[in-house]
């Protein structure tokens, strides 16, 4: 049986208005950046509750339901908040029948530019990915997922019917079709969003209406393969999503898709947060399985060129010290039916070995910080505990552990710049 293609559909996205007199600017247009917000799971709660309070109309507002109180439900396995995910739907079709958001006219294939303020430059197509069956065809996971997310976003979905922020893929483009009407987006494309976020990232939006380009995108992509840089949970949803609710719409799910060899994409790390862990002790601790070297005072980082595998375990006052040459009958006894190169992971190293031995063994307790290193030494000592900063993968190792068959730890990498949510969203009920 032929496997199934990779295919990126058009369709009429939903997108925020210039109707709203109060938010035009003398331009006569809409500041889009306003209303942007990070994926759901970025922003901790002091970031997240700036995004609700910095307009009654950020993504946020949808993307992250439970306000008030920000922690997930349904997350311990428990029922779920229904009236939670209920008054999101309420909001969104408010904000349609207010005349805040609108769907497109035409179905289109958009094209989606971020440059960030160092200068990086990303840009893909935002469509509507057709799900494959589970396990199998032309996209794949790179990382595990744990239930409650998934359940957390497929009753958002269920309760709005639709797709609030797109899932993030890679793919290998070389000079494809595909690729070549992505990077031609100002000679044939309508821009919609030029626009630019507080953090200093450029935005730009572009839509391709062409029936014909849609056609020569499809071929060229129809026989490649993706790989999820962010979303697992809410592709894991899609399909959650489709299983319980037969409408065609469900065959679809939203996407992001980036030509890696065009676009390289920056891979940051997830750092750990540990409340309440002795630093001392956790050093105490790791004596018989790992090596502990001192670092210089200075920023808290992870050393470059590190050996491989190695962590940095950062106290509240800074000091920090360099944990590597972990004892391999250790690992192995840990991770027995992982292969060498899964078991010299950091994060793997994190998860199986070093949390149970500091008695973390639920992972609600630990909390993450993505890419700032600052950030987490910081939440270290308002917790009087200890962070653990965790060295970048590199992209292409993420490939081979896919290949090969394998998925990375949960929170593993932190593939940028990610797409910001409220910028095109996909509603299966026409407005």
């Amino acid at each position: 049986m032929p496997r199934q293609p990779l295919e990126l559909a058009p369709f009429r996205g939903l997108r925020y208005t210039d109707l709203d007199i109060d938010r035009v600017l003398d331009s006569g247009e809409l500041e889009v950046a306003n209303l942007l917000a990070p994926p759901y799971d970025i922003p901790g709660p002091e970031a997240t509750r700036e995004l609700l309070r910095s307009d009654p109309h950020n993504a946020a507002h949808l993307t992250v339901p439970y306000q008030l109180n920000l922690t997930m439900p349904g997350s311990c396995g428990g029922s779920p908040a229904r009236f939670i995910y209920e008054k999101a739907a309420a909001r969104l079709r408010s904000w349609i029948d207010d005349g805040v958001l609108a769907q497109d006219q035409t179905p289109a294939l958009y094209v989606y530019e971020q440059v960030t303020a160092e200068g990086d430059r990303q840009r893909g197509l935002v469509g509507a990915l057709r799900l494959p069956e589970k396990g199998s065809g032309p996209v794949r996971g790179h990382e595990s997922v744990s239930q409650g997310p998934v359940l957390d976003r497929m009753w958002l979905m269920r309760a709005t019917r639709a797709n609030l922020e797109p899932i993030f893929l890679l793919y290998r483009g070389g000079d494809g079709a595909a690729t070549r009407a992505t990077e031609s987006a100002e000679r044939h494309g309508d821009l919609l969003v030029d626009t630019r976020t507080a953090d200093g990232t450029a935005h730009r939006l572009w839509a391709l209406p062409s029936t014909a380009a849609h056609a020569r995108i499809s071929a060229d992509l129809a026989d490649r393969t993706a790989l999820i840089a962010d979303g697992h949970h809410r592709y894991d949803a899609y399909h959650a999503v489709r299983e319980h609710d037969r409408d065609p719409g469900w065959e679809y799910g939203l996407a992001f898709l980036v030509d890696s060899d065009a676009h390289p994409p920056r891979l940051g790390a997830i750092h750990r947060v540990l409340p309440g862990l002795d630093t001392a002790t956790a050093i105490a601790a790791l004596q018989e399985i790992a090596t502990v070297d001192k670092l210089e005072t200075g920023a808290p980082h992870v050393p470059e060129p590190a050996p491989a595998p190695s962590l940095v375990l950062v106290a509240p006052d800074g000091t920090a010290h360099l944990v590597h040459d972990f004892d391999e009958a250790a690992l192995e006894r840990a991770m027995p039916s992982r292969s060498a190169d899964w078991r010299h992971l950091p994060t793997a190293i994190l998860r199986e070995v070093l949390l149970p031995l500091w008695g973390y063994l639920d992972d609600r307790r630990v909390r993450m910080v993505h890419d700032d290193a600052d950030e987490a030494v910081q939440a270290a000592g308002e917790t009087g505990g200890t962070a653990v900063l965790v060295p970048p993968m590199s992209v292409e190792h993420v490939y081979s552990i896919v290949d090969r068959g394998e998925l990375t730890p949960r929170k593993s990498t932190s593939f940028g710049p990610k797409p910001r949510s409220g910028l095109v969203m996909r509603v299966l009920d026409q407005p």
